[in-house]
Formats: structure tokens, C-alpha cells, sequence
């Protein structure tokens, strides 16, 4: 009866397929969303750092010289 049940207490070979597949799916699934999280951090960086950005009061007129447009007054 022991022997019985120590057998039914270990995992088939089926199962331990399912379960190596089962971390597989989770370690892919996880690095996925590293990346994502990764990237969603550089886009936030990016438009932190557009949006703090000053603009330059002389860029107009220094676009306009370089068309050849008189500068403003």
C-alpha cells in the first residue's frame, strides 16, 4: 500500500512536461513584460525631457534668416 501511494505522489512524465512548459511560458511571459516595462520607461524619459525643454525665443528668426527672410521685430 506505501509503494502505491509513493508512486501516486510523484509527478508522470506528462506532468513534468506540463510543468518544464509551465515555467517556460512564465520566464517568456515575464522578459516580455521587462521589455515592455523597459521601453514604456524610455518613451516616459523622452517626454519628460520634450516637455522641460525650453524653447529658444532666437529660433524663429534664425530660421528665417536662413530662409532668407527678414528677421522679426
Amino acid at each position: 500500500m506505501t509503494a502505491a501511494t509513493l508512486h501516486l505522489a510523484t509527478p508522470t512524465a506528462v506532468e513534468r512536461t506540463l510543468l518544464r512548459l509551465a515555467d517556460a511560458i512564465t520566464a517568456y511571459t515575464e522578459h516580455r513584460r521587462e521589455l515592455r516595462a523597459d521601453r514604456h520607461e524610455i518613451a516616459l524619459d523622452i517626454l519628460r525631457e520634450q516637455q522641460s525643454r525650453k524653447q529658444d525665443p532666437r529660433a524663429l528668426d534664425t530660421a528665417m534668416l536662413a530662409l532668407g527672410s527678414r528677421p522679426r521685430r
